[in-house]
């Protein structure tokens, strides 16, 4: 097979983007989605297409030298083995049925054409890091990723706060990229190469001294990306943008971005036990906080936003704990069931006339039972509900925390599982207000496109049963992803002592939906209370980095723009130019044009050569 088919596979979205971004305003309607759609669609045929070049190591093609100067060689060159594999089937396949729900969704928008072409933009960014061999050629799709994102986020631009969540995504997420951009200068200088493999093959060779700073700059630079703390305030308001937009995000790109890095780094990553603790821990502490804040939001999409950053926290958890296998396992089943509740919620949306709050919907059980049960598909997993996709890829990260039988790793896990049963509670909370009970809303419902229906169900059975890529020994399974990743699981834990924390899981399951249940089955407005204003404000990080970190920075930007520009710089030049006016209103008047005027200062003149002679022979 020819392996300079990655290629193509690589070149179709740019294709796609680049072809409605030119040209796209003269092409009918249907074309500009029609376009796009193919240029995924067709990535994905041949990702399936090429999926024998990933065994066996992979494959890896060099297409042509970028850069090369003073040592530094950074090729166009593609890596495609299983852990590149795996992701690029996800991209491009959950790619696909996004870009065809949008095709439906954005089918009124008058600026559909911009609109496709940075989403085809976005996924050929997403593809440059996965398939990238060297860490240049990843940052340049890390940064791709972060400025499709600006512009789709920031889409209805016209509405200011819209503006201003892209720009607040774009700015967050480059303090992160600023930590990844010191990683990968300091790893050139210290190993004379940007090449992936090789730096993972020559990681033992670093100074241990040297490897936790760098773990930790890696690490930085994935926590902007994947929202974790504590660069996590863009991702609830980067539910501005499009309903699609924000499905490609959660499911597909951007957040999945941080821990495909950890992944791809992780033979170097693994070398330092301080890096791989705090991993861990940060993963741990956001999913647990990002369950806690969703448990009072009040919009769909927010509340889906923060189950992202929590879901998004038990994988890097599970790179902390050791176990990239579980960490992707969980990426992959997150990507189907993220993807649908999404892509669900954009119908209920159209379904209550474009409202976005919880509390003012109910009653759509009735009004669309088809997506109700697809819904609830996609709820069951969130929650991690028993034998559904979503419980084995959580489980299998838990059970790897308990497995280690370390303190830290005993926290872990206790977290994790109390994290599990706040997942429960605030997935069915959703459920019940948006489905359940009378209809609250006052604006009529909308009809629904085909397309916004007939592109879940496949998420939804891809999210049912997507525990099965990776089932564990103890169901029957063989850990087909394991192998597959080559990172076989190394658990070692009793079989009883397995079975009563699966037991134990479930009745956090249970424990969550009960209360769910009993709170919001028959609808009963909350209390607005501070702990819930606390909670829904996102524990107040905005206000705290409004404190600590913008008004600074806006009273020394102000000090340098009326004390430094006008007051300095503007004060120079226009004191120069007023005292150039105001001497040369004196010399003006000795252009007077009167000859009486000119012989006087011929007479002073005379007299003043006269004195200095005179003076001169006396001396």
């Amino acid at each position: 097979m020819d392996s300079r088919l990655l290629l193509v596979l690589i070149l179709l979205p740019l294709c796609g983007g680049v072809i409605n971004a030119c040209f796209g305003c003269r092409l009918p309607r249907q074309m500009r989605s029609l376009l796009a759609i193919a240029s995924i669609v067709a990535s994905f045929v041949v990702t399936l297409i090429c999926w024998p070049l990933a065994a066996d190591g992979g494959t890896q093609v060099t297409l042509f030298t970028w850069l090369k100067s003073a040592g530094l060689q950074a090729d166009i060159g593609l890596l495609f083995d299983p852990l590149s594999a795996s992701m690029t089937l996800m991209v491009t396949g959950v790619a696909s049925l996004i870009h065809i729900y949008a095709a439906g969704y954005m089918e009124h928008e008058e600026n559909q054409a911009r609109f496709f072409a940075l989403l085809n933009l976005f996924v050929f960014a997403m593809l440059c890091i996965i398939l990238a061999d060297n860490l240049l050629l990843l940052f340049l799709g890390w940064e791709g990723v972060g400025f499709c994102s600006y512009g789709l986020i920031g889409f209805w631009y016209e509405k200011s706060e819209n503006a201003l969540a892209g720009r607040k995504a774009f700015i967050v997420t480059r303090v992160g990229d600023l930590f990844f951009t010191i990683a990968l200068l300091w790893l050139f200088a210290l190993l004379g190469t940007v090449n992936i493999a090789e730096i993972n093959l020559r990681a033992t060779e670093l100074d241990p001294l040297l490897i936790t700073p760098l773990v930790l700059l890696l690490l930085g630079g994935a926590c902007g990306k994947s929202a974790q703390l504590p660069l996590m305030t863009w991702l609830p308001d980067a539910m501005a943008g499009p309903t699609p937009v924000s499905a490609l995000i959660h499911a597909a790109t951007m957040v999945t971005a941080g821990v495909y890095l950890l992944c791809r780094l992780f033979p170097l990553v693994s070398l330092s036990t301080v890096g791989m603790a705090t991993i861990a821990c940060i993963g741990a502490v956001t999913a647990l906080y990002a369950a806690s804040c969703a448990v009072a939001q009040r919009e769909i999409k927010r509340v889906l936003a923060y189950s992202t950053m929590s879901q998004i926290g038990y994988m890097f958890m599970a790179v902390g704990v050791g176990s990239v296998a579980a960490a992707i396992n969980h990426l992959l089943v997150h990507a189907f069931f993220k993807a649908l509740l999404f892509m669900g919620a954009g119908a209920v949306i159209h379904l209550a006339g474009g409202e976005n709050d919880i509390f003012k919907m109910g009653g759509l059980k009735q009004k669309h039972p088809l997506l109700f049960w697809l819904f609830l598909v996609g709820i069951l997993c969130l929650a991690g509900a028993p034998l559904t996709g979503g419980f084995f890829s959580k489980d299998a990260i838990l059970l790897t925390a308990f497995a280690r039988g370390d303190g830290l790793s005993a926290v872990l896990w206790g977290v994790g599982v109390f994290t599990a049963g706040l997942t429960s509670f605030y997935s069915f909370r959703v459920l019940y207000l948006v489905f359940f009970g009378e209809y609250r809303g006052q604006k009529s419902a909308h009809h629904l496109s085909p397309l916004l229906i007939w592109t879940l169900p496949l998420l939804a059975l891809l999210g049912l049963f997507g525990g099965l890529l990776n089932l564990p020994h103890f169901y029957g399974g063989s850990e087909m992803l394991s192998h597959w990743l080559g990172a076989a699981s190394a658990l070692e834990l009793p079989l009883t002592t397995e079975i009563g924390l699966l037991v134990l899981m479930g009745l956090f399951f249970v424990a969550g939906w009960f209360p769910a249940h009993l709170l919001y089955r028959n609808y009963k407005a909350e209390e607005d209370t501070p702990w819930r204003r606390f909670l829904l404000a996102g524990w107040r990080f905005d206000a705290l980095y409004e404190r600590i970190l913008l008004r600074p920075y806006r009273f020394v930007a102000n000090f340098c723009w009326i004390a430094g520009d006008k007051g300095l710089i503007d004060g120079v030049v226009e004191g120069i130019g007023r005292t150039m006016l105001h001497w040369g209103g004196y010399f003006r008047q000795l252009a007077t044009g009167q000859v009486s005027f000119y012989l006087q200062g011929f007479a002073w003149g005379l007299l003043l050569m006269l004195g200095w002679l005179l003076l001169k022979a006396v001396t």
